[in-house]
């Protein structure tokens, strides 16, 4: 019996209610703009407001694809983040009641850093690929949060995806062929008891540079299409410029040209969202295909390249091939929106919320009421989060 056709049913995004523009950052540290604009390709990055969290924003990404799929087919939801609120309790358990969804569902918490949410894209596959009546539903959600004043301040943000996956799907298809790799390399971590993460930042680009030649090297092994065969290109954006660097490595080591107008060609429409929002972390290759999706010519019928990474290290390549008529199921309204309808902070106001925290100890602590979202975090009691709608 032939393998069901398994993908992207629907891809919905969703960020803060806040934002600082790299313009005021530069200001603030008295350093030429250009640094951020063109250095890293950072125009402004996400900021979360004192009740909004990685529950709040995985709520407001999903809650689009369940109004429009409904719950009926819905057996598993896998929650891929590597800045969860609790060390044993999955993150998206919390979603049940925010969203309403069935008792009859498998919920489990997903973790390599940037990477986990294309485990889950994979693990959802399966599934369906068991029993083609089912959906599955990732969501990667993450708050990249760095201590001020250090080179990774600029290079902050946050955000949510929601992928259903089904068989069938009418925006991308995802072709079973992958390539993987992983290794051993501290570039990247957060230890239990700190908020912020320890980087070593040269060694993170080398690491990922890396990681993608291995990627694609397995995945070609394993029958992969050549790099020619692909409209455009998706990468995990810690900032956007890194998108260029990898793909730059990546034709060179097959020795193809790199002039800017043909890097442009397979990247620039991936970069919209990430350019605007920050890294997201684990959302962040996602936020590349709906930005992709969201503004590049017609793509049916064609492939995309899809390069995932997760430091410490995992990476991934796979080929989305594009559903034809997907654009009937895209929501690049509702995700304009949700970048511009952010309101903007002076530097002082976004230190303010950058140190920001609900204290540790078992009272009852009320959380300001700052996002106009449907979802917040409104208190935190005996160390339990409360939630509520609106």
């Amino acid at each position: 019996m032939p393998h069901p056709r398994v993908g992207i049913a629907d891809l919905s995004i969703a960020t803060t209610h806040y934002m600082i523009d790299h313009a005021t950052l530069a200001r603030h540290h008295g350093v030429d703009v250009a640094k951020y604009h063109r250095g890293i390709g950072q125009d402004a990055m996400s900021v979360p407001a004192p009740d909004e969290d990685i529950v709040t924003l995985a709520a407001a990404a999903a809650a689009p694809v369940l109004e429009r799929h409904g719950t009926s087919a819905l057996r598993t939801v896998l929650l891929a983040t590597e800045t969860g609120v609790d060390q044993s309790k999955a993150a998206g358990l919390y979603l049940h009641p925010l969203l309403r969804l069935p008792h009859t569902t498998r919920v489990v918490e997903l973790k390599q850093a940037c990477y986990a949410a294309t485990a889950g894209l994979q693990f959802a596959a399966g599934l369906i690929a068991r029993d083609p009546a089912h959906q599955v539903l990732v969501i990667a959600t993450d708050i990249a949060r760095y201590d001020t004043g250090t080179p990774a301040e600029a290079t902050q943000g946050a955000a949510a995806a929601a992928i259903l996956v089904t068989a069938d799907p009418c925006i991308a298809e995802l072709e079973s062929v992958t390539g993987v790799h992983s290794s051993h390399v501290m570039d990247f971590w957060r230890p239990n008891h700190r908020t912020t993460p320890v980087v070593d930042g040269k060694l993170s680009i080398t690491t990922y540079l890396d990681a993608t030649a291995h990627a694609y090297a397995d995945y070609r092994r394993h029958g992969g299409r050549d790099l020619d065969d692909f409209a455009a290109f998706c990468y995990h954006q810690p900032f956007t410029a890194m998108a260029y660097k990898a793909h730059r490595h990546l034709l060179g080591t097959h020795g193809q040209a790199t002039s800017h107008d043909d890097l442009d060609t397979a990247l620039a429409a991936s970069t919209h969202y990430n350019r605007a929002i920050g890294n997201s972390y684990t959302a962040s290759l996602y936020l590349a295909l709906a930005s992709l999706l969201d503004h590049r010519d017609e793509l049916g019928g064609r492939h995309v390249g899809m390069l995932s990474y997760g430091s410490g290290c995992v990476a991934e390549f796979f080929c989305a091939t594009v559903v034809p008529g997907y654009r009937d199921h895209l929501r690049a309204t509702a995700h304009d929106h949700a970048v511009t309808a952010r309101k903007p902070l002076a530097y002082d106001d976004y230190r303010s919320l950058h140190e920001f925290r609900i204290p540790v100890d078992a009272g009852r602590h009320n959380v300001p009421e700052h996002t106009a979202g449907a979802f917040r975090l409104a208190a935190v009691e005996g160390h339990e989060r409360i939630y509520e709608t609106r």
